[in-house]
């Protein structure tokens, strides 16, 4: 086998020396493409500054971009905060309706206990009255019907009765025969209720 065209394990193939670029020649390429690089985007943001009203530049372009990224961001923000709002809402919502209940309860409750204070120095009073004897006899003299030893008491048991007294109706005497007064009544009972005069 001839030795050039054979290829072992260490061999690599070769290539001729004009088709790769060497390290001295790399560097230069590197800097005119980064200066081109340079020279586009400077001619770019003078375009940009120039022709500002224009969108078709790819300057405003990423002023869009960054406008609508800008605006993305808001909008996560904000919802980020209504999201935020909401959980305080729902952990701060019953805590609030407990205290709204609270305080109503205690309103409540100071209401009943000034009517018992009330209720208390009625009874209070009360207490002092009976505490006197002469209160004491003159409630068993009415209440008890209670006397003295050697006194007579009196009991009225049919009292007359004012004739003409407002909280008793007047009745009518009315002069028709009892016959007339009957049969009235019985035409009165099979006319229904809704229907008398």
């Amino acid at each position: 086998m001839a030795r050039g065209s054979s290829r072992g394990p260490g061999t690599s193939p070769r290539r001729p020396a004009s088709s790769r670029p060497s390290p001295r020649a790399k560097a230069p390429r590197e800097a005119r493409s980064s200066r081109a690089s340079r020279d586009t985007a400077t001619r770019t943001a003078v375009n940009g500054a120039a022709g500002a009203g224009s969108d078709h530049t790819p300057l405003a372009a990423w002023r869009g971009r960054l406008n609508a990224a800008r605006s993305n961001r808001r909008t996560v923000r904000r919802v980020g905060l209504a999201v935020v709002l909401l959980f305080l809402v729902v952990l701060v919502a019953p805590t609030l309706r407990a205290y709204v209940q609270q305080r109503s309860d205690i309103s409540a409750l100071r209401d009943k206990v000034a009517q018992q204070k009330v209720t208390v120095e009625e009874l209070q009073k009360e207490q002092a009255r009976w505490e006197d004897p002469a209160y004491v006899e003159q409630q068993a003299r009415t209440r008890l019907k209670f006397v003295k030893p050697g006194e007579k008491s009196y009991t009225v048991l049919d009292p007359e009765v004012d004739q003409r007294d407002p909280s008793v109706a007047h009745v009518r005497e009315s002069t028709d025969p009892w016959y007339d007064t009957i049969w009235s009544s019985m035409q009165a009972a099979d006319v229904p209720a809704n229907q008398r005069r």
